[in-house]
C-alpha cells in the first residue's frame, strides 16, 4: 500500500483495531468507486469499505445498513465507521456468493430463501427514508440505451426511430409506476447474497442505491440475472411463489397473468438500461469484465419482449437496426436449455 488513501487507510485501521497486526487484502473491483478489503486481525476477519468522500456516499450506505438492520433484514453489521474519510469496518459474510452455487443440487432452497428473506424487505414500510423510483429516474436509465450503447454502435436513429424510442420509454416507465410500490434493493442478484456459515439467512449486501419502487424489480433482478440464465420453468416457479406470497392489496385487480407482464415490463426496463450501463463502465470507466455478459442481456430483451404488440415497434428498431451491428460487436448469447 503506498497511496496517500492507502496510508490513510492504515493508520485508520491501527487506531480501530489497537493493534498493527493485521493483514489486508484487497479483493477484486466492481463496478462503482468503492473498493473492498479483507482485513484478519486475532483469528477474526472484517471487511473494508473504502468509499471515496467525492466519489461515492458512504452516509447513504450506513442509513440503510442501520435501517435494515433496526427490521431484521441480514445485512452486515458495522463494527467503525469515519464518514468524513469514507471507511467502514464491516462484519465479514465471507466467500461463497449465491452466484457460486447456481448448478449444485440446493440452489431451488437458496432461491426460496433469497424470495423469503425478499418478501420480507417489502414488508418494510420506507417511506419518508428511501428516495422514490420516479418517471423521470426511470426514463434517465433507459436513455442510457441511446446515450451509450447506440452510439458505441455508430447508430443515430432517424426521427421517426426516436419517436418510437420515446414512446416505448414511457410504456414501460409509466408501466412501473402503476405496480404497488415497495423497497426496491436494486441489485438483488447472486452476486450480492452470500451463504453465511451456519444460518439459514442470505447475507445481503450492496443495498447503498435502494428506493421505494415496482414490486417486481428485485424478483427480475434475481430471476432474470444479467449473469446467469436460469431454467424457464424454474423462473416461472419464482414467479408463481412470490405472487401467492404478495399481500392481498398487491392482488387486487391483479391476476397472475397481470403480475407477469409487470414483470415482464419491469424486466425489459431494466434490460434496456443495463444495455447501456455495460458500455459506459467499458468506454468511461475502462471495465470491460462486464461486456461477456452483453449477449445474454440482448438475449433477455428480444424473448421477453415478444408476447407485446405494444412493445413491437420498438423491436422492429431494435432487430433491424441495432442486432446485426450488436452480434458483430458483442457476439451472440448460446442459450442455456
Amino acid at each position: 500500500m503506498h497511496t496517500k488513501r492507502d496510508l490513510l487507510i492504515l493508520h485508520w485501521l491501527q487506531a480501530v483495531l489497537s493493534s498493527d497486526k493485521f493483514e489486508i487484502n484487497f479483493l477484486p473491483g466492481d463496478a462503482s468507486f468503492r473498493r473492498y478489503a479483507r482485513i484478519r486481525n486475532n483469528n477474526k476477519t472484517f471487511m473494508l469499505m473504502d468509499a471515496p468522500p467525492d466519489k461515492e456516499n458512504c452516509r447513504t450506505f450506513v442509513k440503510i445498513d442501520e435501517f435494515f438492520a433496526e427490521h431484521n433484514v441480514r445485512v452486515p453489521h458495522i463494527e467503525a465507521k469515519d464518514l468524513e474519510q469514507g471507511f467502514l469496518l464491516l462484519e465479514d459474510f465471507g466467500d461463497v456468493l449465491l452466484s457460486t452455487l447456481l448448478d449444485g443440487p440446493s440452489v431451488v432452497t437458496h432461491y426460496n430463501q433469497s424470495l423469503k428473506q425478499l418478501h420480507q424487505i417489502q414488508s418494510i414500510n420506507g417511506e419518508g427514508v428511501f428516495p422514490v423510483y420516479t418517471h423521470e429516474k426511470l426514463i434517465s436509465e433507459m436513455n442510457l440505451l441511446t446515450d451509450w450503447l447506440l452510439p458505441s454502435l455508430k447508430i443515430e436513429p432517424e426521427p421517426e426511430e426516436k419517436a418510437v424510442i420515446r414512446h416505448t420509454f414511457t410504456i414501460l416507465a409509466n408501466a412501473a409506476l402503476a405496480q404497488p410500490q415497495v423497497i426496491v434493493h436494486r441489485d438483488f442478484h447472486s452476486r450480492n447474497l452470500l451463504i453465511t456459515d451456519g444460518e439459514q439467512e442470505q447475507g445481503i449486501i450492496d443495498f447503498q442505491d435502494a428506493v421505494i419502487g415496482p414490486d417486481t424489480y428485485d424478483l427480475i433482478s434475481i430471476t432474470r440475472d444479467a449473469y446467469i440464465q436460469r431454467n424457464r420453468d424454474l423462473v416461472n416457479d419464482w414467479f408463481t411463489a412470490f405472487y401467492d406470497m404478495l399481500p392481498s392489496s398487491a392482488k387486487e385487480s391483479r391476476d397472475f397473468k397481470q403480475f407477469q407482464k409487470d414483470a415482464d415490463f419491469m424486466a425489459i426496463q431494466r434490460h434496456i438500461k443495463i444495455l447501456g450501463i455495460f458500455v459506459r463502465l467499458f468506454e468511461r470507466d475502462g471495465k470491460s469484465n462486464y461486456l461477456k455478459d452483453m449477449p445474454r442481456v440482448m438475449w433477455y430483451l428480444l424473448e421477453e419482449s415478444e408476447p407485446y404488440a405494444e412493445l413491437q415497434p420498438f423491436m422492429q428498431f431494435i432487430r433491424a437496426r441495432v442486432l446485426p451491428k450488436f452480434e458483430a460487436k458483442f457476439g451472440l448469447y448460446k442459450v442455456v436449455a
